[in-house]
C-alpha cells in the first residue's frame, strides 16, 4: 500500500522585519551585515510561539477536513516553549484532536522537522490512520548577528498516510553523523556557530550529497528526473551547489524564500516542501533535504489529486498577506533582547492554577462551547443553562467548536491605560455566525489596520500572557482581522 502526503499547509507571520532596519541598528558595530540586509524576514506577534504557529498551520492543512480518524501529531522545534511540558499535547488539544490521539516531540536538531515526517511516514503506512506532522520555529539570535539577519519565524504541516494521496512517497534516506556546525546547550540562551566556510565545505557539500546520492541510487530515479530541490539553508548559493554536485538542474533548485521569509530552522524544510507542493503539477518529483548532525533526504512524486491537498491559504497565501514591519526596537521587545520597564499595571501575579485549567482545557484551548438541543441557541462557554431568554432549558447543553466559526465586530475599544506588549490594547465583543458573542482581546492589529463595526474576524490560538515568576505561559483564543 502506497503511503505518502494526503494534505499540506503552512504559516507565515504577517508582521515582516525589514533587514535594512537591523543595518541601521548594528551597522556602526557590525558592518558585515550589508551583505545581508535585504529583503525582510518574518516576525511573530508578541503572542505568537512556536505553538501557535503549529497550530495555524496544522488547522491550514486540515481546513474543510474531517479530524476524528487522525491518530497522531507530532510536532517538531528547537524552540519549544516547554522543556516538560508535550508541546504537541497542546497543539492537540488546541485542534480538539480528542484524548485518543497519540503525541510526540521531537527536538535537538535541524533536521528534526524532516525526521518527524520520515518517522510519520513509516508509522503510517501500517495503516492505523493519518498522522498530522507539524514542525514550527521561533529562535532567539543574539543583536547584531548573522542568524538574527537570516532567521525567520513559521510553520509548516503534513497529514501524511495512505489512500487519496497528494504526493507519493518514492524513498527516503537517513545518514547520522555528529558534525556540529552550531549547537546550543542546556544552559546557553543563544546558538553558538561554528566558521561558516568550513561548515559550507566539510558539512554541506559532503554529507549532503552522500545522503541524497544513497536515495537516488535506492530508488533508482535520476538527479536529473528532479523536479524541484528544496533545501534550507540561510546562504543562497548552498543549494545550487548541491545540486551541481548531484547533477540536479539548476532551475530545479527550488526558492528558499531567504527573502521574504528567512530560515525558520527546522521547520524550515517542510515550509519549502509545502511552497513547492502548491504549485506542482501531477508527476513532478520533489527532494527535500535537511541538514543537522546528519542528513534527511525523502523523494515524493506529486499526483493526479496534488491540487486537493492544498490547505487553506499555504505558505503562499500567508506570504502573500505580510505587514512591513519598520520598527526594529518593537522585535527586540517581543523576543526578549530589551529589558523594557513595562510599568506598575503590568505587575500583577500571574499564577495559572493548575487544576482549573485542566478543568476548563475543552473551553480554554479547544474553544469549544455550548449548543442548546431543545431550542437550537449556541453559547460560550457552555453552561447548564440555555442563555436563551425564550428557552432556559437546563441540561440540553453539547458540545460546539467555535474555533472555525466565522465572526464580526460588534464593538470595540483601543485602551492606552491597560498593560500590553503591543499598546494600545485592543478588545471588544465579537458576534459569532450561527450564535454565541465573546468579549475578546484582538490581535494582529497593525499600524495600517482599521477596525470596524461589522468587519469580520477569525479566532487565533495565541499566548493570553506569561507567567515570568514560573516560567509558564496560558494560552487562549482571540479576534484578528479576517484577510
Amino acid at each position: 500500500m502506497e503511503v505518502g502526503i494526503l494534505r499540506f499547509g503552512g504559516y507565515v507571520p504577517q508582521s515582516r522585519l525589514q533587514r535594512a532596519e537591523i543595518l541601521k541598528a548594528h551597522g556602526w558595530f557590525n558592518p558585515g551585515l550589508r551583505g545581508l540586509a535585504k529583503g525582510e524576514r518574518a516576525m511573530a506577534n508578541w503572542d505568537e510561539d512556536p505553538i501557535t504557529m503549529a497550530f495555524e498551520a496544522s488547522r491550514d492543512c486540515l481546513a474543510g477536513r474531517d479530524r476524528d480518524d487522525i491518530s497522531a501529531l507530532y510536532m517538531a522545534s528547537t524552540s519549544f516553549p516547554f522543556l516538560d511540558r508535550q508541546n504537541a499535547g497542546v497543539v492537540a488539544s488546541a485542534l480538539d484532536l480528542g484524548s485518543g490521539v497519540q503525541t510526540i516531540d521531537l527536538a535537538s536538531s535541524q533536521r528534526a522537522g524532516t525526521s518527524a515526517l520520515s518517522v510519520a511516514l513509516k508509522t503510517a503506512a501500517s495503516g492505523d490512520g493519518p498522522i498530522l506532522v507539524a514542525a514550527s520555529e521561533k529562535r532567539r539570535a543574539k543583536a547584531a548577528s548573522p542568524l538574527e539577519m537570516t532567521s525567520g519565524d513559521g510553520a509548516a504541516a503534513l497529514l501524511v498516510g495512505t489512500g487519496d494521496l497528494a504526493a507519493k512517497l518514492i524513498g527516503a534516506h537517513t545518514e547520522t553523523t555528529d558534525f556540529v556546525d552550531h549547537f546550543r546547550s542546556e544552559e546557553s540562551e543563544y546558538d553558538y556557530t561554528w566558521e561558516e566556510r568550513w561548515v559550507r565545505d566539510e558539512g554541506y557539500m559532503k554529507i549532503v550529497p552522500s545522503a541524497v546520492s544513497a536515495l537516488l541510487e535506492k530508488t533508482g530515479v535520476a538527479a536529473s528526473d528532479i523536479s524541484r530541490f528544496c533545501f534550507p539553508a540561510a546562504n543562497v548559493r548552498v543549494a545550487g551547489g548541491i545540486a551541481k554536485a548531484l547533477g540536479i538542474a539548476p532551475e530545479a533548485v527550488a526558492d528558499t524564500l531567504q527573502a521574504t521569509c528567512g530560515e525558520a530552522g527546522t521547520a524550515h524544510a517542510l515550509i519549502l516542501l509545502v511552497h513547492a507542493l502548491e504549485s506542482a503539477k501531477p508527476g513532478d518529483r520533489i527532494l527535500v533535504a535537511s541538514f543537522g548532525q546528519g542528513c534527511d533526504a525523502l523523494l515524493f512524486e506529486a499526483t493526479e489529486a496534488v491540487a486537493n491537498g492544498k490547505g487553506a491559504s499555504g505558505v503562499s497565501g500567508h506570504l502573500a498577506r505580510r505587514f512591513a514591519e519598520t520598527n526594529y526596537a518593537k522585535f527586540q521587545s517581543f523576543n526578549g533582547l530589551v529589558t523594557m520597564e513595562r510599568g506598575i499595571r503590568s505587575e500583577i501575579d500571574k499564577n495559572t492554577g493548575l487544576s482549573t485549567h485542566h478543568r476548563n482545557v475543552a473551553m480554554t484551548q479547544g474553544f469549544v462551547g455550548g449548543k442548546c438541543t431543545k431550542c437550537g441557541t449556541n453559547q460560550f462557554p457552555k453552561s447548564n443553562i440555555c442563555v436563551n431568554p425564550n428557552c432556559n432549558a437546563v441540561g440540553t447543553q453539547v458540545d460546539e467548536p467555535f474555533a472555525d466559526k466565522a465572526a464580526q465586530v460588534n464593538s470595540y475599544t483601543a485602551d492606552q491605560l491597560t498593560y500590553s506588549p503591543n499598546p494600545p490594547n485592543y478588545f471588544g465583543m465579537i458576534q459569532f455566525e450561527g450564535g454565541g458573542r465573546l468579549l475578546s482581546d484582538f490581535t494582529d492589529v497593525f499600524a495600517d489596520s482599521k477596525i470596524e463595526v461589522g468587519m469580520p474576524m477569525k479566532m487565533m490560538f495565541r499566548v493570553k500572557d506569561y507567567d515570568e515568576a514560573r516560567g509558564f505561559r496560558r494560552y487562549f483564543w482571540k479576534a484578528a482581522p479576517r484577510a
